[in-house]
């Protein structure tokens, strides 16, 4: 059972002590939510659909292993009214939530070019936000099943929005 000590902790800057949920690991140490976000309220986003491939997450800095060119968005059903036109396009942008994002590093080697970078010069999924976006080439549509090709996102992956790629 676990006590009321394992469900909180101590922020590294302000050393307050904080629920677990309200602490963030950067750079391997806690970090209070009001450090990071100061008052600034929390947002609400419901997903609209999911992610079927063969993609996991792994071990290495960028984190993802598995084979396959295209993944599956499996869309609510509630989702179908939105769909119009859809199918008339070549290209999307998926907008998806990194529910597999680990503790976040302020600076690190970028895995594209080896190039000394903080989290807004990557692409990498250990982010705060644990928004991943990316434009995607639509290989076809059944029912409220998107066939897409070049998606990073995991199995499993909550899509939270579908933009046109412009």
């Amino acid at each position: 059972m676990e006590s009321k000590k394992d469900k909180t902790g101590r922020c590294s800057e302000c050393s307050s002590a904080c629920n677990r949920e309200n602490l963030f690991i950067i750079d391997d140490r806690p970090v209070c939510r009001k450090c990071l976000f100061g008052d600034a309220s929390a947002v609400t986003i419901y997903p609209i659909g999911i992610v079927k491939n063969n993609f996991e997450r792994d071990e290495t800095p960028f984190g993802r292993k598995g084979s396959g060119p295209a993944s599956e968005i499996e869309l609510l059903p509630s989702q179908k009214r939105f769909m119009s036109g859809l199918e008339q396009e070549a290209e999307i942008t998926i907008v998806y939530y990194l529910h597999k994002a680990r503790s976040v590093k302020t600076c690190f080697k970028r895995g594209l070019d080896g190039k000394q970078v903080g989290v807004f010069a990557s692409r990498t999924p250990d982010r705060l936000s644990r928004i991943g976006i990316q434009d995607v080439k639509l290989l076809d549509i059944k029912g409220t099943t998107l066939f897409v090709e070049g998606l990073d996102a995991v199995n499993g992956t909550p899509v939270l929005d579908i933009k046109l790629k412009i």
